[in-house]
Order: structure tokens, then C-alpha cells, then sequence
């Protein structure tokens, strides 16, 4: 039986002999990272930046005002938003989930044990909080003139 010769050419050496493998000596051949924001839900520049249709009424609220104050109008800035903010709309849920069933809940036997929206709660402000902390929203907001700020 012949024996099988394995060919490698490289993007930049096509014309080398057949056998001889070098590394490729540009990224262009490498995939990209696949992106997290759909083409549909493209994040735009603030003046155009609206809040994604999945974001309950309230947390679009937050999207405008965040928008506004702190002119958020880079990709990053927004997609962290969009992450805190889908933290939001889950941790408000989890706690409408305990509020109507009450933080404690008994078990198949009887016993009294918290309840699983509790951990929600906690993980969704966590996550929350942590991407509020990305955007450096701890920054005084921009204003738009000189002086004391209204009401002091």
C-alpha cells in the first residue's frame, strides 16, 4: 500500500513543496470571538442608545437615566449596562417571588427552609452591583452648568 502524505500549506506559502508545515503568520485565518449582542439588538451611540425590548418598564427607566447622566455611548459602557440591568429585572422578579410566597418555605416534611428565590436575590444584586461597579457610575454625573447642583 502507498503510504498517505499529509499536505499543509499556510495562507502566505501556498507555493512551497507539499510536506512542509510553517505557522501561520497572520491572524487572519483565526475565527472571532462570537459576538454576545445579536445584529438585531445592536447597541447605538446614547443619542440613539435605546434600552433592549427584553428590559422590563422599569429597568428601561434606569437605561435612560444612566444613559443621560453619565453619557454612556461606547459598546462597553452599554453592554455592561444591559448586563446590569438584566440583573436588575431578575432580582426584582425573585423578589416578587418571595414576597408572595414568603421568605420561608416548608419542605416535603414540614421543616421551615428559605426559599430558593432568596439565593436569587442575592446573586442577581451581586451581579448587579458588579457591573454598576465596571462602569465607574461612583463618578459625580455630568452637568450641564456651573455651580452648586440644584436643591442644595
Amino acid at each position: 500500500m502507498p503510504s498517505a502524505e499529509i499536505v499543509a500549506y499556510t495562507r502566505s506559502e501556498s507555493t512551497q513543496a507539499p510536506g512542509r508545515v510553517s505557522s501561520f503568520t497572520s491572524d487572519a485565518l483565526r475565527p472571532s470571538p462570537p459576538s454576545i449582542i445579536h445584529e438585531s439588538e445592536t447597541l447605538m451611540p446614547s443619542e440613539y442608545a435605546k434600552p433592549p425590548s427584553t428590559l422590563s418598564k422599569e429597568a428601561k427607566s434606569w437605561w435612560l437615566k444612566l444613559t443621560e447622566e453619565y453619557a454612556l455611548d461606547d459598546q462597553a459602557g452599554l453592554l455592561l449596562l444591559m448586563v446590569a440591568m438584566e440583573a436588575f429585572d431578575l432580582m426584582r422578579s425573585a423578589q416578587a417571588a418571595v414576597a408572595e410566597d414568603g421568605a420561608v418555605l416548608a419542605d416535603r416534611y414540614g421543616s421551615k427552609k428559605a426559599h430558593p428565590a432568596c439565593q436569587v436575590v442575592k446573586d442577581a444584586r451581586a451581579q448587579l452591583l458588579a457591573a454598576l461597579k465596571q462602569l465607574n457610575l461612583d463618578i459625580e454625573p455630568l452637568r450641564d452648568r456651573i455651580g452648586r447642583p440644584p436643591g442644595s
